[in-house]
């Protein structure tokens, strides 16, 4: 710890912090544009200006270390001058449209102008003009507006790991643009309107739609990946007009990805909102029906005269807690006549224990020299853990090598082998030099992509055999749908295609209109119940269409890649006919009162208390995953798949679900990719 003094009062600071940190930690403000926590120090703007003792002129206080016993005066004559001279300096050309721009409100350059800005302008000529860049569907540029700060520049660099935008020209020509006219090309774009202190990049989707003080603020996460990061959504009556980064240390610090940030008009395009009943007469037509009779239909399946009917409930991986619990409970009170499957794992299994052995994603942190991505495209199916690998690697002696698959990264990689016959000899130690690797360095990181276990159902006798050889080291297993771990906790057994065969009724819940599930539908004529929150094709081979509510419809908890729990608020009002799936399940079986009286109000921990009290649910898990611990496990090396390479969960970023493929903005950026797609493989 250093004393040092700030405006004559004497405080102990760290020593490896600068002097505007310093002031910040004391609860001193010093303005700065170009100074930012998560990137790299510029020192440019020449905002930050402070006065040290000795000192013959002002100095940048985010570029200078403080030191022991150092003297330092921020709101000086002196001080208060350098800063009015910067400012009128940065408004030389800076145009005069703060009435018309999505900036204006929550404009930095405006609150500093107005605090520490002159009265006056010593400035009478005409104006620079400078051209405005394309970067996507996604981001507005109104470059004339730009201060050269090179946030959005340090960002691409060093996070995005896209070096698309660089300082151009010097002196009063100096502008921010790209050599080539292409676009932002990257998972977490959206994140330098964040970052512009002035309203040079702003969000497409959002322009001219609000202004900040017209804005409801409500906190949620992200649906639409595993990781679960935090956000805030703004909404404007009854309509969602941004959605903005919850700063989260454990999870997602300030990033979100570009699906969290822009898929919100998902939730006004092509929803279902009333209840469709096939025609008997016409069976290509559908006529409305109302609740009442639904229910009625639904209350009729699981009755106790209606012994000889089987009912399949098909969920997707994304379906709350609350509700998943609550379906739960139904399937342990018939088990006869009702059981309860996921489509998004096709491999049958019983329980992989992935939860009992993942790491937090804050472990990533924590110092080692090597990581392993196992059949994991990182970069599309966790953006947020991207960054994280893609900062520890350019700051520390950190290594990446990826087993099983071949993609383009944005950080330095290392592609050992394509096979599952290969990632099995480097942790059974036949392979010289992982094996060594793996074995002789401390906290070695390990991410297992979905697609490994896609492939083959034995990514838990893969952890056992990590742990046993490495004990030490950290893995983390990244999921695609948002509560895949709370279908694990739950043992929510995956679907064969003898459920199909062997169902009378399939009820099919949030499922996604994709090669796989129309495979499992595709021989099935039999009653099907369609709840979804959005049309498609597949919905129409329905019997009976039941409208659903969508991510910022209604109040639930979800369990994301590390199992922690996380609750996301409700935003906006159902509408029409659409009914949260949690309401719809304890209405479908209204007559079990004893079931209905024992969830009602129960809360997340009401629920775990259920599951985790339920013995009959855990005792033959707990049996076979002793047997597993205590016998030695082999891996049938299969002539069929060892040889193949393995895909990834993942194939287009910004359409991975029902939720984002009905989203405009989605599909625009989805098709602009595809426009620029190559028929060959170029690493970065």
């Amino acid at each position: 710890m250093l004393r040092i003094k700030i405006n004559n009062n004497e405080f102990l600071v760290n020593s490896n912090i600068s002097v505007l940190e310093a002031c910040k930690y004391v609860g001193i403000n010093v303005p700065r544009f170009c100074y930012h926590e998560t990137l790299s120090v510029a020192g440019n703007c020449r905002m930050c200006l402070v006065e040290i003792e000795k000192s013959p002129k002002p100095v940048a206080s985010c570029a200078l270390p403080v030191g022991n016993g150092m003297q330092i005066y921020v709101d000086t004559p002196l001080v208060k001058k350098a800063r009015e001279n910067v400012l009128e300096a940065l408004l030389l050309n800076h145009p005069l449209d703060c009435p018309i721009c999505d900036q204006g409100g929550e404009c930095d350059l405006q609150d500093q102008t107005k605090v520490f800005g002159g009265d006056y302008s010593r400035f009478f000529l005409n104006k620079r003009g400078v051209e405005d860049k394309y970067c996507g569907p996604l981001i507005k540029t109104i470059m004339t507006r730009c201060i050269h700060c090179t946030r959005c520049v340090r960002f691409g660099a060093e996070i995005a790991g896209v070096d698309y935008l660089g300082t151009l020209n010097r002196g009063t020509s100096t502008e921010i643009g790209g050599y080539v006219s292409t676009f932002f090309n990257s998972e977490i774009s959206g994140n330098v309107i964040d970052l512009c202190p002035v309203g040079a990049l702003t969000s497409k989707p959002y322009a001219f739609k609000a202004r900040p003080w017209e804005l409801r603020v409500n906190e949620a996460i992200d649906l639409t990946d595993s990781v679960g990061s935090n956000i805030y959504v703004n909404f404007k009556e009854t309509e969602i007009v941004r959605v903005l980064p919850k700063s989260n240390k454990d999870i997602n610090d300030s990033i979100i990805s570009d699906k969290a940030r822009f898929s919100y008009d998902a939730n006004k395009t092509q929803r279902i909102q009333k209840i469709f009943v096939k025609n008997n007469d016409l069976p290509s037509k559908f006529q409305t029906s109302n609740w009442s009779v639904l229910l009625n239909k639904l209350n009729s399946l699981l009755s106790e005269s209606n012994t000889l009917s089987t009912t399949t409930i098909v969920i997707d991986e994304d379906l709350d807690f609350e509700s998943l619990s609550t379906l739960r409970l139904l399937v342990n009170k018939n088990k006869n006549r009702l059981k309860l499957r996921s489509v998004a794992r096709y491999t049958p299994y019983i329980n992989s224990f992935t939860s009992w052995y993942t790491n937090k994603i804050s472990d990533i942190k924590v110092l080692s020299k090597f990581c392993f991505l196992i059949s994991s495209n990182i970069r599309l199916e966790a953006a947020i853990l991207n960054t994280k690998l893609r900062t520890k690697h350019l700051h520390n002696d950190f290594s990446i090598y990826s087993l099983g698959q071949n993609f383009k990264a944005n950080v330095s990689l290392e592609i050992v082998n394509l096979s599952l016959n290969n990632i099995f000899k480097v942790f059974e130690g036949k392979d010289i030099f992982l094996s060594k690797l793996l074995i002789s360095h401390k906290n070695p990181l390990l991410f297992i992509g979905e697609s490994f276990e896609k492939r083959v159902s034995t990514k838990k006798i893969l952890i056992s055999i990590i742990k046993k050889v490495a004990p030490s080291s950290i893995i983390i297993t990244v999921d695609k749908a948002a509560n895949t771990q709370g279908n694990l906790f739950l043992n929510v057994k995956s679907l064969s295609q003898n459920d199909i065969l062997t169902s009378k009724t399939l009820i099919a819940i949030n499922l996604d209109d994709n090669i796989l599930n129309r495979k499992f539908l595709k021989n099935f004529n039999n009653e099907l119940f369609w709840f979804n929150s959005h049309g498609s094709k597949l919905a129409l081979t329905a019997n009976f269409i039941i409208p659903t509510s969508c991510f910022f419809e209604f109040e639930g908890t979800f369990l994301n890649l590390e199992g922690k729990p996380q609750k996301s608020l409700k935003t906006l009002s159902a509408v029409n006919d659409t009914r949260n799936t949690l309401d719809i399940f304890k209405a479908m079986f209204n007559s079990r009162t004893e079931l209905i009286s024992t969830t009602e109000n129960l809360k997340f921990t009401g629920f775990v208390n259920e599951i985790v009290g339920n013995t009959q649910l855990f005792t033959s898990i707990k049996s076979q995953f002793t047997n597993f611990l205590n016998k030695k496990q082999t891996f049938k090396k299969s002539s069929t798949y060892k040889l193949y390479p393995l895909k990834s969960s993942i194939e287009d970023f910004y359409c991975s679900n029902k939720y984002t493929k009905n989203s405009i903005v989605m599909t625009e950026s989805s098709q602009n990719i595809r426009k620029r797609a190559t028929n060959f493989f170029t690493s970065s």
